[in-house]
């Protein structure tokens, strides 16, 4: 049984390492995203398709670290366990379903970027929070404490505020129904993802195999090819292939710089899909969609520094109030850590007497 005590905490460190990672991964790619989205647009970029497809595209990246976690095992275990996918065919299923999805989502979200500012689009995103906790309360019976709801209750809150600024960031040469279109497809965007969230946690725990980091990897690659394969259809049915190469030659900054745009683009955007089933995999999705609610003043920020956007006094409170239900949230996950640690203790050391009374 010293063998077990000794391998719980390792366990619990790995995870709380893995748990740091896709954090610091998710909040890449959560404000350096949309930052760039955007200046797609503003610089002459038109195809909301392609933008779309940019979010999922670069999956291919996926399989440089799953071979690395390959190669890896068959260094550390028997030949006839190491392979290099572990997915069973009914989780790809579900992946594939979970990546139909996403590509719906990635052209709702892609054409409200194209239509509002960053600071605009970021924080109706922000309300997709209430739809996360909403949906996993549902699907994977989601347990909330009075620090979860008091998070869940600031970061909310901290986009209303957000949302009583809005009507003056339309752009000047928008029409008032483009504006509110992309509002409601960008509204949309944030219940959908808030949706697939909760659905990705629920697949973990229905999944008929053991979820190993690396088949959270193999599960994200799936997710983005079905999200990339539907919006490859959208940019066939749309003649965005043979536009492109026009765009970029008609781009504000350049066509070097327009094909660089849409790499870093795609690149960044693997980041945030990553971190989010990441943060899943060693939390929930709860937590997964407070750090991308956390996130919002810290993209607000980036948008007033690089894009000369506009920093009222409700964009300050909102980044109060989004720290406050961020530190809220982890001093009710460590206070509970700290319950629940003298019971598990006191658990594991019960198991010798049981075994010497056998």
């Amino acid at each position: 049984m010293e063998v077990v005590k000794e391998s719980e905490p390792n366990t619990t460190t790995m995870r709380k390492a893995l748990l740091v990672i896709n954090c610091i991964i998710l909040s890449i790619g959560n404000c350096a995203g949309p930052l760039m989205m955007r200046l797609y647009f503003i610089h002459g970029g038109k195809r909301v398709w392609f933008s779309s497809w940019l979010e999922t595209g670069g999956w291919p990246i996926i399989l440089f670290p799953i071979a690395c976690a390959h190669f890896y095992r068959s260094r550390t275990q028997p030949s006839s366990e190491n392979k290099l996918f572990f997915m069973k065919p009914h989780l790809f299923i579900a992946a594939a379903v979970i990546g139909i999805l996403t590509g719906l989502d990635d052209y709702l979200y892609a054409y409200g970027v194209a239509r509002l500012p960053v600071s605009t689009s970021s924080l109706i995103i922000a309300s997709q929070l209430a739809f996360t906790a909403g949906f996993a309360f549902v699907l994977v019976k989601q347990k909330f404490t009075s620090y979860s709801i008091n998070a869940v209750f600031l970061l909310t809150i901290g986009s209303g505020v957000l949302a009583m600024h809005t009507s003056s960031d339309r752009p000047a040469n928008e029409s008032n129904r483009e504006y509110v279109l992309g509002f409601l497809m960008t509204v949309g965007a944030s219940a959908l993802y808030g949706f697939i969230l909760p659905l990705v946690e629920l697949t973990y725990k229905k999944a008929k195999q053991e979820i190993s980091y690396a088949l959270v990897m193999e599960i994200q690659m799936v997710m983005c090819l079905f999200a990339t394969g539907v919006c490859t259809i959208g940019m066939l049915v749309n003649n965005d292939f043979k536009v492109i190469p026009r765009e970029a030659r008609e781009y504000e900054l350049g066509e070097t710089k327009y094909y660089i745009v849409a790499i870093c683009s795609a690149m960044i955007w693997q980041c945030f899909f990553l971190g989010a089933i990441g943060v899943i995999f060693c939390a929930s999705s709860l937590l997964s969609g407070i750090i991308i609610a956390v996130l919002l003043p810290v993209t607000e920020i980036l948008a007033v520094i690089f894009y000369n956007e506009s920093f009222h006094a409700e964009k300050g409170v909102a980044l109060a109030l989004s720290l406050w239900g961020f530190f809220s949230y982890f001093y009710g996950e460590i206070k509970q850590s700290k319950e629940n640690k003298p019971a598990l203790e006191t658990e594991m050391a019960s198991v010798p007497n049981r075994q010497e009374s056998v």
